[in-house]
């Protein structure tokens, strides 16, 4: 079988190797679809937090299951998987917190991922693919992300959200904040994504920090109470800490996006607003069922976020056009035959 690692920052090699085969308790599948999201483009470009290289991308997939004893499966049958190996022993997954466990392996990076034609994984990680097709299953992760970080600021009806970053991160939470009944603005300095956010995704409102003031445009748009919730998806570190100037007095901040820096702020200001900070990692099996179940009920509909498509065979040759903001790019899928 082929794959395609990740020797060093900025350099990916396309290599071949036996077929793996399932120990007691995995189970063989054969990639069908891989998703490229930031965690790629940071590892590419050598400024991904927990990363060591060599490493094989890829933890959006979609895949067909091929042997192994998984109860309730079959060869054949179409499948995603949860990419976040737990240890299940540690005080945050006795909590049932398995998304943020403190031995965490997560496929792709600190473990070898799925930028290869076949993989083994324990077998209590897959999904069912509920009748979901290859397109819309190797979305789910990327899109319980999202469902993770609007549950993690209880977004609720009354609230005002602003989204920074429309990156395939920052659309799934414009859509699960919208769903929650939330009013959304939404902050990049991409105006084809903007424009993409409000015919498409039905944001309320945009900001474009390169045209306006955010500060005071968002003051304008919420009649000077500015938002309750603020919600990073940039992982841009000047980003995130001009963002403690957006929220609300009584609002929370969700950080979604990840950068290796420090975060400063103005205590005296943070404290008067009696505000609330939080981060938001990876998903929990609850986020994966609810987006499935979104998907299944057409309240979301991923395939519009598709705009990039390559083949496994031309993933490196295309991968640079890939990730070119100028390419106009929302979401990106590498097929594999």
């Amino acid at each position: 079988m082929k794959f395609i690692v990740c020797e060093k920052p900025q350099e990916f090699k396309l290599k071949e190797r036996e077929i793996p085969e399932p120990k007691d308790g995995e189970v063989l599948l054969k990639i069908k679809r891989i998703g490229i999201c930031g965690t790629d483009i940071h590892a590419f470009g050598g400024t991904q937090p927990y990363f060591e290289y060599p490493r094989i991308l890829g933890h959006e997939l979609a895949a067909e299951y091929i042997k192994g004893n998984a109860a309730g499966f079959k060869p054949g049958d179409k499948v995603t998987f949860i990419p976040y190996f737990n240890c299940g022993k540690c005080v945050a997954c006795r909590t049932g917190l398995t998304n943020c466990c403190v031995n965490i392996k997560v496929f792709g990076v600190h473990i070898d991922g799925g930028m290869a034609e076949y993989v083994t994984i324990p077998e209590q990680y897959l999904l069912q693919g509920q009748g979901l097709d290859y397109d819309e299953l190797a979305l789910v992760e990327p899109l319980a992300i999202a469902a993770h970080g609007v549950r993690r600021a209880g977004v609720k009806a009354t609230d005002t959200v602003l989204v920074m970053g429309a990156g395939p991160i920052g659309i799934g939470l414009i859509q699960f904040a919208k769903i929650a009944g939330a009013k959304v603005i939404v902050m990049d300095i991409n105006d084809y994504r903007l424009n993409f956010c409000k015919t498409e995704l039905n944001a309320d409102e945009t900001i474009n920090p390169l045209n306006d003031d955010v500060a005071a445009k968002l003051g304008e748009l919420t009649n000077g109470d500015m938002a309750n919730v603020v919600i990073d998806a940039t992982g841009n570190q000047k980003v995130m800490n001009s963002a403690f100037n957006y929220i609300s007095h009584g609002g929370r901040f969700v950080l979604v996006g990840l950068q290796k820096g420090e975060l400063s702020f103005s205590h005296p200001d943070f404290h008067k607003r009696e505000s609330t900070l939080m981060s938001s990692r990876n998903a929990t099996i609850e986020d994966f069922e609810y987006v499935m179940k979104c998907l299944k009920e057409g309240k979301i509909d991923p395939k519009k976020y598709i705009t990039h498509r390559t083949n496994f065979s031309e993933m490196i040759t295309d991968f640079g056009q890939l990730i070119d903001p100028k390419n106009n790019v929302i979401k990106a899928l590498i097929e594999i035959d």
